[in-house]
């Protein structure tokens, strides 16, 4: 099983000065729990499908995006928008 492991993604949020937390699944168990693991894909197996989930401090999931494929993410506009909705 290919994991993502902790120290490449560490030092990715510093470098980038991101002012939010980033999930470490090495488990998969939070890919299972949220409904975007595959076992197998067309290009890989075990994987996860893109996925951006903006949680609010309460826990509420106030976001969700779950992509059909391994190339379809939300546009960058959105994803900004729906910050600003969550932090106001």
């Amino acid at each position: 099983m290919f994991a993502q492991k902790p120290e490449p993604v560490r030092r990715f949020v510093e470098d980038a000065g991101l002012p939010f937390n980033i999930l470490i699944d090495e488990s998969r168990d939070v890919l299972r729990a949220y409904g975007v693991w595959h076992r197998i894909g067309i290009d890989a197996w075990n994987i996860a499908r893109p996925a951006l989930f903006l949680i609010d401090r309460g826990g509420a999931i106030r976001y969700r995006f779950v992509g059909r494929h391994q190339r379809e993410f939300p546009p960058h506009e959105t994803i900004l928008r729906e910050l600003d909705r969550l932090s106001s």
